[in-house]
């Protein structure tokens, strides 16, 4: 059993919780994630390590509400316990000094890009952030990343708040202006991180890119979590979950994410009118089409 020990809304529907797991605590590093299984008949959910205290043995996880399995997180108390909870997985982030590093984050994907940012500056780089959401509402870590960086952008696609546009804007404007990129880390919605991918690929600038597909047993066997990059198959959680981005089949990848898509609106359905109740402000949102289902996200699964 894995108690709860903080737990918060941060912004709309996105939540922050601590857990204390000593031994993930102690292993994990920037990139890797874990699986969590909320009660006996509960989905195995994966989600990136935000942080952790190997001192007072807690990780700390960051996800948004969008089916089943993450409405009842969110809906956790402290005190409250997680059956299980396996990790660290996936392969860590190659760390070292680039030079100039980009780091996208978009919506949600700024909590997976947190550590990864945190540990590219720990080793010398400079660091140049991008934070985007589709609304102020939505935008998490602002500060957090703004601690970190040498410079950050911050744009809202409605323009409710910072710069109006997209990430990919902000990022065409740093490259138009002669900035010198050695690498771009790029972690978001599927449609977001191949844009991105787009706009370096002219410029020949390296990215990499965390993907987040319907992930089982993450241990390489089920071959759910299975992706092609550069013309081969990957499994996300023991291959990844970085990739290079200007080598991703995306469009395979939007296609397998919605293998689920109506198992996961039944479930949500039976979640939000349980006991023939609505539950009303409550309720999970489907997820649009082709984007990230949170984490489980780093990866999937009627969440």
């Amino acid at each position: 059993m894995f108690p709860i020990v903080e737990s918060r809304e941060i912004a709309k529907d996105v939540f922050y919780q601590k857990i204390r797991a000593h031994r993930v605590a102690r292993k994990r590093k920037a990139g890797q994630f874990l699986i969590f299984r909320f009660g006996e008949t509960g989905e195995r959910i994966p989600l990136t390590i935000v942080d952790s205290d190997p001192k007072e043995g807690t990780v700390t996880i960051i996800f948004q509400v969008v089916g089943k399995s993450t409405a009842e997180l969110a809906k956790a108390k402290v005190g409250d316990v997680i059956l299980d909870v396996v990790g660290p997985l996936g392969l860590p982030t190659h760390i070292e000094n680039f030079g100039t590093v980009v780091g996208i984050g978009g919506g949600i994907g700024a909590a997976p890009l947190l550590p990864i940012a945190t540990a590219i500056k720990g080793a010398g780089n400079k660091l140049l952030s991008i934070v985007g959401a589709r609304t102020k509402d939505l935008l998490i870590l602002e500060d957090e990343m703004r601690a970190i960086s040498d410079r950050i952008v911050v744009t809202t696609d409605d323009g409710s708040y910072a710069k109006k546009g997209f990430v990919t804007t902000a990022l065409q404007e740093m490259i138009d202006a002669g900035t010198k990129i050695d690498l771009c880390i790029a972690i978001g919605p599927v449609p977001m991180m191949r844009a991105v991918g787009e706009v370096t690929r002219p410029h020949g600038i390296k990215t990499v890119v965390s993907l987040n597909p319907i992930m089982v047993d993450a241990t390489g066997m089920c071959g759910a979590c299975r992706v092609t990059v550069g013309g081969k198959t990957k499994f996300v959680c023991v291959d990844g979950p970085e990739f290079d981005g200007h080598e991703v089949d995306f469009k395979e990848l939007v296609m397998r994410n919605r293998a689920y898509l109506r198992e996961e609106k039944e479930a949500m359905d039976r979640y939000v009118h349980k006991d023939g109740k609505c539950m009303g402000s409550a309720a999970p949102k489907a997820a649009p089409p082709g984007a990230p289902t949170p984490v489980t996200v780093t990866t999937g699964g009627a969440n």
